[in-house]
């Protein structure tokens, strides 16, 4: 999560939907910006938390991006598997080291290196897996006031800075070890049933479906 109590926005940071491009813009575009350390959920808070440790910022405008659920676990499984395989490189020991203290990489390495198993069976192990992003910018009395989508990044982040008075960005350089390919190969008919339940609230609030 950033935020810039002098600018006084809070940019809640969802898993896998282009946080960290949108992030490093801001700390780059903003140098009263920081990131905020010691909040439940690390770098991707609820924001039922964030306030619970930052109430200072119920006020501020707050904002987040979502993207398409099958698209964000295909793009999900993706930057897990290619970060073992980085992992695996002669000379990246120190980047082996800190995949290996990853609870989250290791199981999904160890019983979930098949796309259907991460998708049917993962998120019975790992709750991110089952949280909608929708909870992620919801709590009480108070919702995310702008939400922005991975499908229309450029366009959507030219709209939070001309909204802060930030630079609008010229280019965005990809910060994500996912994959931009074409989720829906990859999917049988019954694991496209099974994120449209995981991600029910996200499906109903903005309008996704698995072909766009």
């Amino acid at each position: 999560m950033i935020i810039d109590h002098e600018r006084r926005f809070a940019f809640v940071h969802i898993q896998k939907t282009g946080g960290l491009t949108v992030g490093d813009y801001l700390l780059k575009a903003s140098p009263t910006a920081g990131e905020v350390h010691g909040v439940r959920g690390g770098r991707h808070p609820l924001l039922k938390h964030a306030l619970r440790e930052c109430p200072e910022i119920r006020p501020y405008w707050i904002f987040g991006f979502v993207r398409n659920p099958w698209a964000r676990m295909y793009s999900w499984h993706s930057m897990v598997l290619r970060r073992w395989a980085t992992a695996a490189e002669p000379g990246k020991e120190a980047y082996a080291e800190v995949v290996t203290r990853n609870a989250f990489w290791v199981g999904v390495n160890e019983r979930y290196r098949e796309f259907e198993s991460f998708v049917m069976e993962a998120p019975n192990e790992f709750e991110r897996l089952r949280q909608p992003q929708v909870g992620y910018l919801r709590a009480r009395g108070r919702r995310a006031d702008f939400v922005g989508r991975t499908e229309r990044l450029v366009d959507d982040l030219a709209h939070v800075c001309r909204h802060l008075d930030l630079p609008v960005p010229e280019e965005l350089p990809r910060q994500n070890a996912g994959t931009s390919s074409d989720h829906r190969p990859h999917y049988t008919a019954a694991m496209i049933d099974r994120v449209a339940d995981l991600f029910a609230d996200d499906i109903e609030a903005f309008g996704y479906a698995f072909d766009r």
